[in-house]
């Protein structure tokens, strides 16, 4: 059986899965560099939520006792 052949997400460099002492990675400059990536925000996760959206209109309520324009 041939071993694992994977392609490391950083550099793209084709490695054996079992023989990598830092998979998936190919090596530490590497792994670190996608970790830098992650702290910068670079990469991030998703999220559900809409971002808020601005309207061009104020949907706020003059106050009591305010002048009408």
């Amino acid at each position: 059986m041939s071993p694992t052949r994977v392609k490391c997400p950083t550099c793209q460099r084709e490695l054996d899965w079992e023989a990598a002492p830092f998979r998936p990675f190919c090596s530490e400059r590497c792994r670190l560099i996608d970790l830098g990536a992650w702290l910068t925000e670079q990469h991030a996760i998703p999220d559900d939520a809409a971002p808020p959206q601005e309207s061009s209109a104020p949907d706020e309520q003059p106050l009591k006792g305010s002048p009408k324009a």
